[in-house]
């Protein structure tokens, strides 16, 4: 929290000063209006997703008169193959929201405030951790906390059904359509069929969805082309000094780390109510499981809350990599100024980001999820950030939950719903179904609490033997699978 406080003061006298990338040439409190709308949609948009994904299996008539705002919401996303539709769109969501707190917040090179000492200024300022620590702490862990036990509560407004409506909007324009072609391909090559909610497309539905394809390809394929050509000429953000080849193995190998990152949570999942036996068989893969799945299962939660760390950092290094400085120089092919300013932004990258960077991550990790688990890199990057999650760097994140659920007087889901198992008494039981999973979905959980029942979590607590039985009993079970 210490460190949080400290961020926010420098990055607030940074904007006064003018010494971010926005407020050197806007006024101060422009920049001030883009950051903190930018944080809050943030929040809006990571507990947004595990709500409305959490809520799926649930019977919307049993919340549709407490929580009328919270069931436009998911009457929009339980129907037919919206909550994918929805997911594509969240995503570049996401990137650009985090690229416009970059880009309202993130110091310039150089940046000078209050006789702060060099050392100070390299870690906090330079590498970023300011920026990452309030984005990730107020902008992510502390909605996807909340949002994983308080659903209803967190959706039932209109901000989080404004919200839904620009994801779905995203997704219709077709600017994240190649993920659809890639979709297609690694079903094909998993030999796999793409499951889906809804018939077949036919007609014109059918040629309007390959038009969208076409169209996005295009889209990225210029996005692409800026980025490459700014980086070869040495035009980004990137710090001065560092040759144009090294800026651009830094770029792939960001992305690759993004894109490994976004593959695990999907993989991770997939796995994750399956015997130990079929988790795979290769060395890594039963070292990746061990780790993550042993004792209470703690490590998963830890994994989601260092790999959110992670992916930040790399984003913000992403948007200093790609976003575009003509330092004076004419425009990229000769084009006017007003669109060379959008090509400034950084958005482009964002976009191309998003598709190659985590997207399609994702949509290969949910068809070969063994394949992921059985990557020595997967190892590597999980224990990194269980590291990081266990220097308690975002626990900052666990107070500011607890302040935001007090003031919201957020209550759980149990309160007004009751457990899946009184639900189930009721005639009202959840349909798993609803939540569709495997090759070609996104669908990713904010895991923050342990899979056991509540009770079982709540007599583990309250008697020892039961706790040491349980993990005796999880033992002997993974000695048996490893004897078979």
């Amino acid at each position: 929290m210490a460190l949080l406080i400290f961020s926010m003061i420098s990055v607030a006298g940074l904007i006064a000063l003018r010494q971010t990338n926005l407020s050197d040439s806007v006024h101060p409190a422009f920049a001030y209006v883009l950051f903190i709308g930018a944080i809050t949609w943030l929040t809006m948009i990571e507990g947004g997703q595990g709500s409305l994904v959490g809520l799926q299996p649930v019977k919307t008539d049993l919340y549709k008169d407490s929580h009328a705002k919270a069931y436009k919401s998911t009457a929009i996303t339980t129907k037919g193959d919206n909550l994918d539709r929805y997911l594509l769109g969240r995503q570049l969501m996401v990137v650009i929201v985090v690229f416009c707190v970059n880009m309202s917040a993130g110091p310039v090179g150089g940046a000078e405030i209050w006789g702060y000492p060099s050392w100070l200024k390299n870690v906090f300022f330079e590498f970023g951790l300011a920026m990452i620590l309030i984005t990730c702490m107020i902008g992510q862990l502390n909605s996807q906390v909340n949002a994983s036990l308080c659903m209803l509560d967190y959706i039932n407004n209109y901000f989080s059904l404004f919200t839904v409506w620009v994801a779905m909007a995203i997704e219709f324009s077709g600017l994240l359509h190649a993920s659809y072609l890639i979709q297609i391909l690694v079903g094909l090559m998993a030999g796999k069929k793409i499951e889906s909610n809804e018939p077949p497309r036919s007609g014109m539905n059918n040629v309007f969805f390959w038009i969208r394809i076409l169209f996005s390809c295009t889209v990225l394929a210029f996005c692409t082309a800026v980025t490459m050509i700014a980086l070869f000429d040495g035009k980004t953000t990137m710090w001065e000094g560092v040759p144009a080849s090294v800026a651009l193995i830094v770029f792939i190998v960001l992305m690759c780390i993004v894109g490994m990152l976004e593959g695990m949570q999907i993989a991770f999942f997939a796995v994750a109510k399956l015997p130990a036996s079929e988790r795979g068989n290769s060395f890594f893969a039963m070292k990746t499981c061990h780790l993550l799945f042993q004792g209470e299962g703690n490590n998963l939660p830890g994994f989601m809350i260092g790999r959110q760390l992670c992916v930040v950092s790399c984003m913000f290094f992403v948007a200093r990599v790609t976003s575009v400085d003509m330092k004076g120089e004419a425009n990229l092919f000769g084009v006017p100024d007003f669109i060379q300013s959008f090509f400034n932004t950084g958005l482009l990258g964002a976009l191309m980001l998003t598709i190659i960077g985590s997207i399609s991550w994702q949509l290969v990790a949910s068809a070969f999820p063994i394949a992921f688990l059985s990557n020595p890199i997967t190892y590597i990057l999980l224990r990194w950030c269980l590291l990081l999650e266990n220097t308690g760097i975002c626990q900052g994140a666990w107070v500011i939950a607890a302040v935001h659920k007090k003031i919201a007087g957020f209550q759980r889901d149990e309160v007004y719903i009751g457990t899946a198992e009184e639900r189930a008494k009721q005639s009202m039981a959840d349909d798993d179904d609803a939540l569709q999973l495997g090759a070609g979905h996104l669908v990713k959980l904010p895991n923050f609490t342990m899979g056991a029942p509540h009770a079982l979590q709540v007599l583990i607590q309250q008697d020892s033997a039961v706790e040491k039985y349980i993990a005796d009993l999880a033992e002997k079970l993974e000695e048996g699978d490893q004897k078979a």
